[in-house]
């Protein structure tokens, strides 16, 4: 088959049923495993360049609308009859069934890496139920305007997952738009920056720590930089981004848990 990815969750969906042999090209943005980047790229995930990507004549296209905006280029698709399928994951469960949509349409067996998935969230949970606290965590996907997640998205599933709270779990809503005011009236103990499309090192903590009354915040010592793509794509790299959590509010609990093996095979 000839696949191409039209941003970064889906190429990394390719790459745990170990079919990222079958990708001819790819977004801008995909950027893991290393193996993929030296194919033809198509242009950032929200402006496909749909010339290029037909005349590389694909068997199938993976699309996402977890990409705000990716609409148009499902809906380009369409209109070229292009072969696509079309992923819109929330929870770590749908993203599992992903795993297997994606791989029947592959003519994959996914059977073993799907069951590995499952088993390790569910040593995650175990794990979490057995702390003793719960903080509250705020996630901010973007600093001006505010952005964050609301109770229907992995990260709040994550946060519960691993003993914690999203301070944001009380919107029924997969992205909430908000202020730096309801932030602080809220009183998060950890403040998490996972800024959407930016580089870590380019995530600046210190300037969080200039807004107004922030610095009387009981989180004010807990801000934590967390690689965006560890917890902003809706891919099995989300387990990666939940034990590096764990580790980071319950060392007691998770300190002991590796990376498992679907994941370490990846890093090699």
């Amino acid at each position: 088959m000839r696949i191409i990815s039209i941003c970064p969750s889906n190429t990394e969906l390719l790459a745990f049923l170990n079919a990222e042999h079958l990708l001819v090209g790819i977004d801008d943005y995909s950027d893991w495993p290393k193996e993929i980047t030296a194919l033809p790229r198509l242009g950032p995930d929200l402006s496909i360049r749909m010339d290029e990507l037909e005349a590389l004549k694909p068997d199938l296209v993976l699309a996402s609308l977890s990409v705000p905006g990716m609409e148009k280029n499902v809906d380009e698709l369409v209109r070229r009859k292009i072969p696509h399928l079309v992923l819109d994951p929330q929870t770590l469960e749908e993203i599992g069934q992903d795993l297997l949509k994606v791989a029947d349409a592959c003519g994959i067996d996914a059977t073993t890496v799907h069951s590995e998935y499952l088993s390790v969230i569910e040593d995650i949970k175990k794990r979490g139920e057995k702390a003793t606290a719960r903080p509250s965590l705020y996630w901010e996907w973007w600093p001006k305007p505010v952005f964050t997640p609301g109770n229907i998205n992995w990260l709040n599933e994550i946060s519960r997952l691993t003993g914690a709270r999203n301070v944001f779990d009380d919107i029924d809503s997969a992205n909430v738009q908000t202020d730096w005011n309801d932030v602080f009236n809220r009183q998060p103990d950890y403040i998490l920056l996972a800024w959407v499309g930016i580089l870590t090192a380019k995530v600046k903590p210190e300037l969080v720590k200039k807004r107004p009354g922030w610095n009387e915040m009981k989180a004010i010592d807990q801000i934590h930089v967390m690689e965006e793509e560890l917890y902003c794509r809706p891919s099995p790299r989300l387990i990666e981004g939940a034990i590096r959590l764990g580790k980071l509010i319950h060392p007691e609990e998770f300190s002991d848990m590796e990376l498992p093996r679907f994941i370490k095979e990846k890093q090699v």
